[in-house]
């Protein structure tokens, strides 16, 4: 009874679980890719020494390939929590049916196991199909000739459904415990529960800018006094941004809606208090999480710019090192990561926004019953996705300016050429893509709610 009720979630819920297929298929495919990355090298017509840098490279991506997983972890993880506030309502009639907590536990890690088990076969084809892409970029990246050539490996696919296995064991185990732990009451009103400003006055806003001050003092000063000692605690270091920009957001977002209100000939225009307080309310209450997309873009922004650096631009006459082939290896891992967490930040802040929406949905059916033109609900839903998309992207630029400092300092010591083209590029690609999710995001919300 309970894989057939599981069945018939997935196919009448196929809009939320469409949002949900596609992350997983993201990861899926990612990871995939970045271990059969060898193989895409090998398959090549390589010389001797060439494959033998290139084959030794494998058990060193199945090591980085780790880190990968924990950060999709974390995606699924929030994926997940996407799915429970949409349909917590639901799981508290199964309970009000009758339904004991293990069967609704049972109901919904069979639909995640239909819906991780579809979206991994997706994401390892896709993997597969997009292998001649993957293998020119790691021709370019390696300077190896390359040729039109699908590839599947084995070991890849092999350590994929492992790796995936145990993603979704453990998002769908964080998803459980979200719903079970849940009294009745709160499942059944929270399309209801409004969201709420944290350390809404004055006094917290400073005292939160007080905290971040030191925190950013420490990071952008290692970073351009002793870039060495940063590379050394770089994991601490992205603890202390993270933190720092959590709080950051939480005092802006609290200041933001202060001077929107001290213009009351503005803030009285349309639908302009409903924003500024949705806006408000939405950045404080998911500072946390918008702190985590900011680390990533920023952190992705460097390592992409670092790969290509230390691979590309080591072909430069004037480099330090005579074979460059050398640095390829750690400069592909850092052109991989860098898009890893590139588009995790961008998923991760477009279900964070479709998130928002779901629980917004009784705001906007309010506006419409008190005779709200649909124009004007548009228009205002649209303003707060693109605040909640530049807040982190725009400290994301913030800490780039530093981190990009240490970047080029490594690479003048190495000798690196074309960086200033490098960064150009990276940063371009990375406000495409992020703008490509604003307008997938913006649609589906409107889909949503209007």
């Amino acid at each position: 009874m309970y894989l057939k009720l599981a069945r018939g979630n997935v196919r009448r819920s196929l809009r939320d679980y469409s949002v949900y297929f596609a992350t997983l298929a993201l990861a899926a495919c990612l990871l995939y890719s970045f271990i059969a990355s060898g193989d895409y090298l090998t398959a090549l017509d390589l010389t001797p020494e060439q494959r033998g840098i290139y084959g030794s490279m494998g058990g060193v991506l199945e090591g980085f390939s780790v880190f990968v997983v924990v950060v999709f972890i974390f995606l699924v993880a929030y994926a997940n929590r996407f799915i429970v506030r949409r349909r917590k309502r639901e799981f508290g009639m199964y309970a009000l049916l009758g339904m004991e907590r293990h069967g609704v536990a049972c109901v919904l890690a069979l639909e995640g196991g239909i819906v991780g088990a579809a979206a991994l076969a997706a994401g390892i084809l896709a993997g597969v199909v997009l292998s001649p892409a993957f293998g020119l970029i790691a021709a370019f990246v390696f300077d190896a000739p390359w040729r039109l050539l699908p590839v599947f490996s084995t070991d890849a696919a092999v350590w994929t459904v492992g790796s995936f296995a145990a993603i979704t064991a453990l998002g769908s185990a964080a998803c459980v415990r979200d719903v079970v732990r849940r009294p009745l009451i709160e499942l059944m009103s929270a399309e209801r529960a409004p969201e709420r400003m944290r350390f809404a006055s004055k006094r917290g806003a400073r005292v939160q800018l007080a905290l971040a001050v030191p925190l950013l003092a420490v990071v952008w000063g290692s970073c351009v006094v002793q870039p060495m000692y940063f590379v050394a605690f770089i994991i601490p270091m992205g603890f202390a941004a993270f933190g720092a920009t959590m709080l950051v957001m939480r005092a802006g977002a609290w200041q933001m809606g202060e001077r929107a209100r001290r213009r009351p000939e503005r803030y009285w225009d349309g639908l302009r208090p409903f924003t500024v307080r949705q806006t408000e309310a939405r950045i404080s209450s998911t500072s946390a999480a918008l702190a985590c997309v900011c680390v990533l873009i920023a952190a992705a922004v460097c390592m992409i710019c670092a790969g290509f650096a230390f691979s590309v631009g080591m072909r430069a006459p004037g480099a330090v090192v005579e074979n460059a082939s050398t640095l390829a290896p750690i400069g592909y891992i850092g052109i991989f990561y860098g898009a890893a967490f590139l588009v995790t930040a961008a998923a991760i802040l477009a279900l964070q926004q479709l998130s928002g929406a779901a629980d917004a949905r009784h705001a906007y059916e309010t506006l419409r019953e008190l005779g709200c033109d649909r124009e004007l609900a548009r228009d205002s839903l649209r303003q707060q996705v693109r605040l909640s998309f530049a807040a982190p992207l725009g400290c994301a630029l913030v800490h780039d300016v530093f981190g990009l400092i240490l970047v080029a300092f490594l690479a003048l010591v190495l000798g690196s050429g074309s960086f200033a083209l490098v960064v150009a590029g990276t940063l371009a690609f990375t406000l495409a893509l992020m703008g490509a999710y604003y307008r997938i995001t913006c649609r589906a919300c409107e889909r949503l709610l209007l």
